[in-house]
């Protein structure tokens, strides 16, 4: 079951339509989605799982060290996905990624987008997995009865 915080899908798709990067941060997963649209003859979109970045001067030379022939993003949006990953499939958000890696012209960097994607639902389904079986995680009331 999601967690039903709202969520305006609509607009993250014009975020999605209108920006050139994007750090999606999700409730579950320890990870960030990078999207960066921008591309050259070269270079195609990305669409890369990253890891939390302390700061945005930190997720800037990140982002410079993975891209580095492009400037600084002029404007970097963050989105809090507070929803599992498999919605981003129902909710319209996978296609509107892929749409737009597609549109570049860069069919490796659809590829990329898709292994990118896949990865972090099963990041999630692997988190989700651990939390039942107590890897990683405790436990904060126990499951036999307790002593009075």
């Amino acid at each position: 079951m999601d967690n039903g915080h709202e969520l305006d899908a609509a607009k993250v798709v014009s975020s999605i339509r209108e920006h050139d990067v994007i750090s999606m941060r999700f409730v579950i997963v320890g990870k960030r989605l990078l999207l960066d649209f921008r591309s050259n003859e070269l270079d195609g979109p990305m669409v890369r799982l990253a890891e939390p970045a302390k700061s945005a001067r930190e997720r800037f030379a990140m982002l410079a060290r993975m891209r580095p022939r492009f400037p600084p993003p002029e404007k970097f949006v963050s989105i809090r996905w507070p929803r599992f990953v498999r919605s981003l499939e129902e909710l319209g958000i996978r296609e509107a990624i892929l749409t737009r890696v597609a549109e570049a012209g860069h069919p490796d960097a659809v590829r990329n987008a898709e292994r990118a994607l896949d990865a972090l639902l099963e990041a999630e389904i692997a988190t989700q997995r651990d939390a039942i079986v107590g890897e990683g995680f405790r436990t904060l009331w126990s499951a036999s009865p307790s002593r009075r």
